[in-house]
């Protein structure tokens, strides 16, 4: 009888020490409590407040000894470390991708025979035979049909060089698509949606991991170098991310906390652009305009850092030979006049209506690959995009060579050195000037023969990129889009000055162009078309233009691409809100509150609380009367994140809030560390036992995963007023009472599906699966 003199008539304090082993659950804190299972939404208010808990523990006991105040200053240093790796590795990496590039899309042409690692440019520079006029050749660099048959000219010889030009982009391709498919599925695509979404709170596990890092890396010098519409921009973001994520998990205080984690991946994003553009200032505005969900100060001053450490590494490494951390460095030597801000904002609703075209075009092509067979081959998709790309690619010499250098050419200037076909203009021979301030001349044969190379460049580009863009592969969207605006801009740029030399008599341009001067600078209209189509696809603004000042070093044309981008922007939003971005999300339905959209239809709690009229009641627990049994059924037959509790159900007055993973790894842990835990055992969330007869089991207390704060509104809330608080304070769910009594609840997904039923979509894509 001795146990049953142990709970004859026990008292509540008894009771509560359980005859002595009964101990409130979750005293000592188990493994896995309060994290959150794949493809879930993160609560950031609860991790807010976890993360204030730390800190308060941290600040309390740093008084207590000296090594516990050494303690607290590694802790307070953590985020800078963390800032200072993720620059070193995004830096480090970046620079070891544009070298690989380099070389590896010189392969495709020939080789070096002095060291075949050497790209053209480098086999060349080491080189003492090569002329000023002939810079491009040197004996070192040989073509493929040069070092197989021994000639370098002639039919055969171009036969021979288109064939393996083609023969490399295939290989390429193919280790690309095939990498990613077997190893890393998640490191296709530009990687920037599902940033976006894991920034607003979604956990998309293994989408920053190791392998994920590994294969982006190698599979993004496989997919530029291969020739194919894209680039390494958008992608390099991501593998920051990843850097990120990876030194994240070196550090408790942001492993632990998946909020702290999102704000340590905000400023990784931000070195990723500053290494992808060598554009530090324009990284952090990026983050902060185009990819974060939560930026507070702290973060803005830390994204700055990881920024720099990250431009400074690549600097370091000097992977464009130029000392510059710039990707395309231009000098222009007149300034800009007001009557050019008519082709200037001309060029702004070019850069839109593109924009427009291609996310429409992308999006339908992405939808049909999703709902057709075509999206069970995606490697014979790439296969085929690699053939016809190379196939058209080769003839017309600039879609041949590399994006970037295309880009580089376009927004050059044309002084008395340049042997591009884009500067063969007539030459005045009576000319007695400083040679970098040559006039307006007429243009010559090579001019007019490269307008039509790049009119058809230009076409092809715009309607490759649209097939290219969400392939099995890493793709980035920054510069083909540049590409598109920066040869419509020179285009435009060109008949801007030959109009001017031709008829400098008319009012236009009277004002601002001698004859003899150099008035209009072709390779400027480049750069603002390269803004304009970047901004008409993706609606950046104020990153946008920091981005292109610093990628450029024009500093004095801030305002023409001011113009540009906004025009752009205006004309783009006029056809539709959503970027290319946004787009992407949308498809692939990711659970993502967009802080942008306006909410503005006149709806209550009450339409869109669950359960609705002919549904089943809300599945709930009671404080004090529900068995393990009961629960665990309950999280058998039903898929809910979390249940509320409630006094009982016939008050139906709340207590407080649940997370279904936290009850299950509590009784589970409970069944295993503590005795006399059975399924009839009663589970309380109350602070005090309940009253039990003698024969019950032993009750299980489980007061500390009980969140007793949870958010509430009442049923008569507009819906305005729940979306933004959705949106603002980042909440899982949310509860709907009235008078204190639990009516309903509505949670992230409902409220998604509210807005898209709203505007007249399918409220079932919201779903990722």
């Amino acid at each position: 009888m001795a146990a049953a003199e142990g709970v004859s008539l026990p008292t509540p304090t008894e009771e509560m020490n359980g005859a002595g082993t009964l101990m409130d659950f979750l005293d000592e804190p188990f493994p896995d409590v309060g994290t959150y299972e794949d493809f879930h939404t993160i609560d950031w208010l609860r991790e807010k407040s976890r993360d204030t808990d730390r800190h308060r523990k941290i600040t309390s006991k740093s008084k207590e000894s000296i090594w516990e105040l050494i303690k607290s200053l590694l802790d307070a240093w953590s985020g800078w470390v963390v800032m200072l790796l993720i620059g070193l590795l995004s830096g480090t990496l970046a620079g070891v991708i544009d070298l690989a590039v380099d070389w590896m899309t010189d392969l495709k042409e020939g080789v070096c025979l002095s060291a075949f690692w050497y790209s053209h440019e480098q086999c060349c520079w080491t080189s003492n035979q090569t002329t000023f006029a002939d810079r491009d050749k040197c004996p070192q660099w040989q073509k493929w049909a040069e070092l197989m048959t021994g000639h370098a000219e002639g039919a055969g010889a171009y036969l021979l060089n288109y064939f393996l030009y083609i023969l490399w982009a295939l290989l390429f391709s193919f280790l690309a698509v095939s990498l990613v498919r077997v190893f890393a599925p998640y490191a296709c695509g530009s990687g920037i949606p599902e940033i976006k979404t894991i920034l607003s709170g979604f956990i998309i596990r293994g989408y920053l991991g190791k392998w994920t890092l590994l294969i982006k890396t190698v599979t993004l010098v496989l997919a530029v170098s291969s020739g194919l519409s894209l680039g390494k921009e958008g992608p390099l973001v991501h593998v920051a991310c990843c850097c990120g994520n990876l030194f994240c998990s070196l550090f408790s205080k942001y492993s632990k906390n998946e909020g702290k984690r999102r704000e340590v991946l905000s400023a990784a994003a931000a070195a990723g652009v500053s290494v992808a553009f060598g554009a530090p200032i324009g990284g952090v505005l990026f983050s902060l305009e185009e990819v974060s969900y939560y930026f507070p100060l702290k973060t803005l001053w830390r994204s700055f850092f990881a920024a720099l450490v990250a431009a400074f590494t690549l600097r370091s490494i000097n992977p464009f030979g130029n000392s510059r951390l710039v990707l395309f460095y231009v000098e222009y030597h007149t300034p800009w006049y007001m009557a050019e801000l008519v082709p200037f904002i001309l060029l702004g609703v070019f850069g839109g209506l593109w924009g427009t075209l291609f996310i429409r075009a992308n999006i339908a092509w992405c939808r049909r690959r999703k709902t057709t067979q075509l999206g069970k081959y995606p490697v014979l998709e790439v296969i085929i995009v690699t053939g016809i790309t190379a196939l058209l690619a080769y003839p017309n010499p600039y879609t041949r060579r590399s994006t970037s250098e295309l880009i580089s050419e376009l927004f050059n200037d044309c002084g008395a050195l340049e042997s591009s076909q884009l500067c063969d203009y007539y030459n005045n021979p009576n000319m007695s000037r400083p040679v970098d301030d040559i006039p307006d001349r007429p243009a010559g044969p090579g001019v007019y023969n490269a307008m039509w190379q790049l009119t058809l460049a230009l076409i092809f580009k715009i309607v490759i990129t649209i097939f290219t863009f969400g392939m099995k592969i890493p793709s980035g969207l920054f510069i083909p889009s540049m590409a598109v605006g920066a040869i419509a801009g020179r285009i435009v740029g060109i008949a801007v000055e030959q109009m001017a030399y031709h008829h400098h008599d008319w009012i236009i341009f009277k004002n601002w162009c001698r004859p003899g001067a150099d008035c209009v600078t072709p390779g400027l209209y480049a750069m603002v078309g390269a803004a304009a189509c970047l901004g008409g696809v993706t609606r950046m603004t104020v990153s946008l233009v920091v981005i292109m000042f610093e990628l450029t070093g024009g500093l004095e044309y801030i305002v023409p691409l001011m113009a540009a981008a906004v025009t752009s922007k205006w004309v783009a939003d006029a056809f539709g809100k959503e970027g290319i971005y946004e787009s992407h999300i949308q498809l692939n339905g990711y659970p993502y509150l967009d802080i942008r959209d306006e909410f503005t239809h006149r709806t209550l709690a009450t339409d869109v609380m669950r359960p609705r009229r002919n549904d089943p009641p809300l599945a709930v627990l009671t404080q004090d009367s529900t068995t393990v049994e009961d629960v665990e059924t309950l999280i058998k037959d039903t898929d809910y994140n979390g249940f509320p509790v409630v006094v009982s159900r016939e008050s139906e007055r709340l207590i407080g809030f649940v997370q279904r993973r936290d009850l299950t790894l509590a009784i589970k842990n409970a069944r295993q560390k503590q005795d006399g835990v059975v399924s009839s055992s009663v589970v309380y969330f109350t602070e005090d036992a309940p009253q039990l007869p003698a024969s019950n089991p032993q009750p299980l207390k489980l007061r500390r995963i009980l969140n007793l704060s949870p958010f509430t509104v009442t049923d008569h809330t507009p819906m305005e007023t729940v979306v933004d608080i959705f949106r603002k304070l980042g909440l899982r769910q949310c509860l709907v009472t009235r008078s204190g009594r639990l009516l309903g609840i509505i949670t992230k997904k409902d409220v998604l599906r509210h807005m898209a039923q709203m505007m007249n979509q399918d409220p079932e894509s919201i779903m990722f699966n």
